[in-house]
């Protein structure tokens, strides 16, 4: 059995051009090869920019780059054959596929429609205006490139709760949509922050329309036979009710032949939040660890003054490891984006090897770590950056090292500010390893593997110490590593 490891296959800037389903193709067997074994998918559907749309302002879920909609028949990566073929060629190679699914909200509408709508508080969401405002909002989608075809559905305005932009009069804010399913005013089991954050933004999809959900599990279906994935990833839990995932999950885990991998985006920093999220939908998702994301993101930053000893403190992989999905980097952290929180070229191996090499979590690798990104974007303060993120020569490596010397009991040794380490006991068939590192000054760490290494030798997996490591007659002992690094010491051969 290997070691799950998920690799998000693009990040926010990827280019242009349906490049990405070909390459996927292309790179299939070499992520094999090195120890991939599963593969994160962006939003392959139609968004409301054509194939200028990264995929998550959702326009038409049914349109896989099939469809001539928003300027393209194609989206940003390919076409709807393209993306088959990369789906068949990474199953084939015994590679999961996760697709991405962007439920909250719906952008482009092809009309407007008349509506009646409250003004809201965008700081408290809880504050709703009691004036009732006649106004026309883009809430009616109709796909009329599609003709029909796949579904019928039409979304209208009763299919929302809420909109960021009206017009006659023009205004911009949050505006809630009254019609006869917001009379409460908006979902529960949602996210605390602002009062209440059901709304995010576009036309927010309302599950408690019962036409509207089962529209959405009937995709979620179809989406299955169309395209032969192993798991969902789902953006933006924490602004759809718990209750609809809870019974959405239940729906396409019955319908599939195999339990689907499903890993839900809630982007909190307080774990009792994830923890909450996970009571709430019954452990029937897993959780990407958005806390460990922000230490790893502190200890980059902070360098020798971050206590190394309390990285995983407050971190989901150490509250839930069974329901822990853990992350370095995502297409939201990146420079430029939402959520930017960047971990530092220099100490994403030492990330990476806490993600990587342990018992606890599945881990995430995020594509430009593998394979390099450059980009340009405007800034929060408008400025213009020119952005390179670096392959970190290291992760292959590790990825590698994952599947053949991460196994077994884990032992820690968390007792420094600057230099902590861990072992994995191995195998029958996997023989283990040692990891330490340091943010500080060079390392070292005596490590006790037990009298079955006695005598046993030594050596840095990574090549950043050239010495050779023998354990004494009781099986222990010193190790070392770089200032500022990470060394993975594996036995010779």
């Amino acid at each position: 059995m290997q070691n799950p490891t998920l690799l998000q296959y693009f990040h926010w800037y990827y280019p242009e051009g349906g490049k990405l389903w070909p390459e996927i193709t292309e790179k299939a067997v070499w992520l094999n090869e090195i120890g991939i074994t599963m593969v994160w998918l962006p939003p392959a559907y139609k968004g409301s920019n054509g194939e200028h749309s990264v995929g998550y302002e959702a326009y038409d879920l049914f349109d896989l780059g099939e469809f001539d909609q928003k300027g393209s028949v194609a989206t940003k990566y390919g076409d709807k054959q393209q993306l088959l073929a990369a789906v068949d060629t990474l199953r084939s190679h015994n590679l999961g596929v996760l697709m991405d699914v962007v439920l909250n909200h719906k952008m482009g509408a092809d009309e407007k429609e008349k509506v009646k709508i409250n003004r809201v508080n965008p700081e408290n969401r809880e504050e709703i205006d009691d004036e009732v405002v006649e106004a026309e909002a883009w809430t009616r989608f109709t796909f009329p490139a599609r003709g029909g075809k796949y579904s019928k559905f039409v979304w209208d305005y009763k299919c929302f709760s809420g909109v960021d932009c009206i017009e006659n009069p023009n205004e911009q804010g949050v505006f809630k949509i009254i019609n006869d399913y917001t009379v409460e005013g908006w979902n529960d089991q949602v996210d605390s922050e602002l009062g209440n954050f059901d709304y995010l933004m576009g036309a927010n999809i309302d599950f408690r329309n019962n036409a509207v959900s089962e529209e959405l599990k009937y995709w979620a279906r179809w989406m299955m036979e169309q395209v032969p994935c192993t798991g969902f990833r789902l953006d933006a839990v924490k602004h759809i009710p718990a209750w609809f995932y809870k019974d959405w999950i239940d729906h396409i885990q019955a319908a599939a032949e195999q339990p689907m991998f499903i890993v839900a985006e809630y982007w909190s920093h307080e774990v009792d939040k994830l923890m909450l999220y996970e009571h709430q939908v019954e452990g029937k998702t897993m959780l990407f660890d958005a806390p460990m994301q922000m230490n790893f993101h502190h200890a980059s930053r902070e360098g020798r003054e971050y206590d190394l000893s309390t990285i995983f403190d407050g971190t989901l992989v150490a509250a839930d490891p069974w329901h822990a999905v853990t992350i370095v980097a995502n297409h939201d952290t990146q420079p430029l984006q939402s959520l930017e929180a960047p971990v530092e070229p220099w100490f994403k191996p030492l990330a990476y090897a806490l993600i990587l090499l342990r018992e606890q979590g599945v881990p995430t690798v995020f594509y430009p770590d593998l394979f390099g990104a450059t980009y340009e974007d405007t800034g929060h303060d408008g400025e213009t950056y020119e952005i390179v993120m670096p392959v970190i020569p290291e992760l292959e490596a590790l990825i590698r090292a994952r599947q053949v010397y991460a196994w077994g009991p884990q032992t820690d040794y968390f007792d420094h500010p600057n230099c902590i380490a861990f072992s994995r006991g191995g195998t029958d068939e996997h023989p283990g390893c040692v990891v330490i590192m340091s943010n500080g000054d060079d390392g070292e760490k005596q490590v006790e593997m037990g009298e079955g290494f006695a005598g046993k030798s030594w050596r840095d997996y990574l090549g950043h110490r050239e010495e050779t490591i023998t354990c004494d007659e009781n099986g222990s002992a010193q190790f070392y590593c770089n200032g500022g690094s990470v060394s993975v010491w594996v036995l010779v051969e």
